[in-house]
């Protein structure tokens, strides 16, 4: 995210950011958007990463374990957010965690709702025949690798984010692309129940990216982050209003 990542972070005035970007993310690959070079596509899978994660993020730990005990959040940006749940463990000072463009929802069920948006039922129903066979992890189907589509296809996140001990703010647009409003609307259904407190940012307008015309949604979520860091006793979810 180097080329990128002054002004995306630009609202975060006073905290520190680490970045457990996807492995394999190549920005002089070569390839055209949308399309992966083939190293990349056998190498992508959400256990691969998620490994990946943990480590450095035990490795961040052990370098500031005789620093001061400063609170933490830990932030999931899209398919990031699919990690959130088994990662939380990794963090000492967990106060809590922050969905941008993540459903919440197992990513079977939130892409079976994109499915039917795009009205591609059929091949989402394919993939589930592929990835329950006996061919091979590398064989490639919808540009992904079956061990990619096996891995997606038993991922768990919902529960494990309904059930965990600490707030939750998600921020979602109503003009994305890649999720439907839907699947944002269902997983915060089942997050009332929930012990710890849970807040939704719908952003009108906003795409996936949380961006609507000229006005970053992203900033506004860092605006929210800022304000609950200068007052850490109005809650995560206070911080908002």
């Amino acid at each position: 995210m180097a080329p990128v990542a002054e002004r995306y972070f630009a609202g975060l005035l006073h905290g520190q950011v680490l970045v457990l970007h996807k492995p394999g993310v190549d920005l002089n690959a070569g390839s055209a958007p949308g399309i992966c070079p083939d190293g990349f596509v056998q190498r992508d899978n959400l256990s691969r990463w998620q490994e990946q994660a943990r480590a450095a993020l035990r490795a961040d730990a052990q370098a500031h374990q005789n620093g001061p005990p400063l609170p933490q959040l830990l932030v999931g940006i899209s398919e990031g957010a699919e990690l959130l749940p088994e990662l939380a463990a990794e963090v000492p000072q967990l106060a809590g965690l922050v969905l941008l463009s993540g459903s919440g929802l197992d990513p079977l069920e939130a892409g079976g709702l994109q499915a039917q948006r795009l009205n591609q039922s059929l091949a989402w129903q394919a993939l589930e025949r592929a990835q329950s066979s006996d061919a091979p992890d590398s064989t490639v189907q919808e540009g992904r690798s079956l061990r990619y589509w096996r891995d997606l296809w038993r991922w768990r996140v919902a529960r494990p984010l309904v059930e965990s001990p600490w707030p939750i703010l998600q921020a979602w647009g109503d003009a994305d692309d890649l999720v439907p409003a839907e699947a944002y609307q269902r997983f915060a259904e089942r997050a009332k129940g929930r012990a710890a407190p849970f807040c939704s940012l719908r952003l009108p307008g906003a795409d996936h990216g949380l961006q609507q015309g000229s006005v970053d949604g992203v900033q506004r979520v860092w605006a929210w982050v800022e304000n609950w860091g200068r007052t850490p006793s109005l809650g995560l979810c206070g911080a908002g209003g």
